[in-house]
């Protein structure tokens, strides 16, 4: 059975993105997957402190839960990373767990390993990104793409598609945009049949 992780970076519990990951979840759950919805806000973790703890050994020395919610997306086969942009960018909160992938950049370019040991003997990991935003500025999510292209590729994620809305600022505004929830559902039906 296929496993889908939705992780929702908002601090806002029931925001926008998340409203749109758990379209994407039940898109997958319809599609027979397993998934399970991460939300950071539930979790105490810390910015990277650059320490170069991780250089040696691939594992971050920061004692917190940031390695909770690693070992929850490195055991799953699909990723949906669910962020809103706030000031032109991605929010800090996902910012801050995506630079903490710093052990994942170690583990590859100078420990010269595999993020994912046992991947062939595992479906290929695949992801998609949703985001929101207020905004309905040029670019507005460029910034955001980028980065979350780079978390996935740290993780080894294939990037499978990005999903995002403008003009979605109050809470409950997706809701009303009906094409974003039927899209992120076909999205992660997509995403578990692949």
């Amino acid at each position: 059975m296929i496993t889908c992780v939705a992780l929702s970076t908002s601090p806002r519990r029931g925001g926008n993105s998340e409203t749109l990951a758990r379209q994407a979840l039940a898109g997958a759950r319809a599609r027979g997957a397993r998934t399970d919805l991460l939300r950071l806000a539930d979790f105490r973790y810390e910015p990277c402190r650059a320490c170069g703890g991780c250089y040696r050994t691939g594992v971050c020395v920061v004692p917190d839960q940031a390695a909770d919610i690693f070992d929850r997306l490195l055991a799953a086969d699909r990723v949906i990373l669910a962020a809103p942009i706030f000031s032109m960018g991605i929010c800090a909160q996902a910012k801050a767990i995506i630079d903490r992938a710093q052990r994942f950049w170690a583990t590859r370019c100078l420990l010269h390993r595999r993020v994912i040991a046992d991947s062939g003997r595992r479906p290929p990991r695949r992801g998609i990104f949703i985001s929101t935003a207020g905004s309905d500025l040029p670019g507005v999510f460029d910034g955001a793409r980028a980065v979350a292209r780079y978390f996935f590729k740290m993780l080894e994620i294939e990037p499978a598609g990005f999903y995002g809305y403008r003009g979605l600022e109050e809470k409950g505004d997706a809701f009303a945009n009906g094409a974003a929830l039927a899209e992120c559902f076909l999205a992660g039906a997509g995403l578990a049949g692949d």
